[in-house]
């Protein structure tokens, strides 16, 4: 269980991150159009997984633009942005943001991805949300980076992840 903090309040997660060089845990998670897209979709590419409760909160918000700004020149690499947002809010978030350098995916049906990666928030007002995580997995499909963002109030490192590449 990873302890981190929601404004300085000490909150946690049901687990700890995939160990780097492991085999990333397969998921299948829902589409802004509602069709389902799977890890194995994304074989044979460098995979950001920018992971967070809600692209409804700023900190959200900012790092999905960041990830489509700072990424979008990487060859071979797909960010995937995922929370339990509805696929609609997601849809709506690119749309207005004119994102299209980023994969919006929900675990909002099932919620196995959040339990499957052990970032679901454990306790607290967030429970049961998905932390704020960055997973990179390889062409290979092996971890190669994680970061548990400490404070959920703040921004991933972006130049570590992107340097993980």
């Amino acid at each position: 269980m990873a302890d981190i903090t929601l404004k300085g309040n000490a909150i946690s997660t049901i687990g700890d991150l995939p160990k780097m060089g492991s085999k990333a845990p397969s998921f299948t998670l829902t589409t802004v159009d509602l069709s389902h897209k799977s890890l194995s979709d994304y074989e044979g590419k460098n995979i950001i997984m920018n992971i967070f409760p809600s692209v409804d909160t700023g900190i959200c918000a900012m790092s999905v633009r960041e990830f489509n700004e700072k990424a979008s020149g990487l060859e071979n690499t797909v960010v995937l942005c995922i929370s339990k947002d509805l696929p609609f809010a997601q849809a709506r978030f690119c749309a207005a943001e004119g994102l299209d350098n980023v994969v919006m995916l929900s675990d909002f049906a099932k919620g196995n991805f959040g339990k499957d990666y052990k970032l679901n928030i454990a306790n607290g007002p967030m429970a049961d949300l998905h932390s704020r995580a960055i997973v990179i997995v390889n062409p290979k499909g092996i971890v190669t980076y994680t970061q548990q963002v400490p404070e959920i109030a703040e921004e991933p490192n972006y130049e570590a992840a992107l340097k993980a590449i």
